[in-house]
């Protein structure tokens, strides 16, 4: 599972074990995803989201876009990139209701 935010990327395992913290560049996202096998990739809902979801998805990985209000909740210390792109993959992890 590797959300993506600012694009800042936080991927655990099955587990939930942290395998990845790393900052990408905005011309890194697409190489940086090439090289993964299909994954789920959770990400917060902005106006630019959907381009990568396109992009991604075109990379035949599961992306799930979801509003701020769903990803807040998880926001365990102040705001930044890293702080929020955990918080998605903690929300992209939950069971949908």
């Amino acid at each position: 599972m590797k959300p993506l935010h600012g694009p800042q990327v936080h991927a655990v395992d099955e587990t939930g074990r942290v395998v990845a913290r790393k900052k990408l560049r905005r011309s890194e996202v697409i190489e940086f995803f090439e090289a993964l096998s299909p994954c789920l990739i959770g990400m917060e809902a902005c106006g630019s989201a959907h381009h990568w979801g396109r992009e991604l998805t075109a990379l035949g990985h599961d992306v799930r876009l979801m509003p701020a209000g769903y990803v807040k909740p998880y926001i365990k210390r102040g705001k930044n990139d890293a702080v929020d792109a955990e918080a998605i993959c903690e929300a992209v992890a939950r069971p949908m209701d």
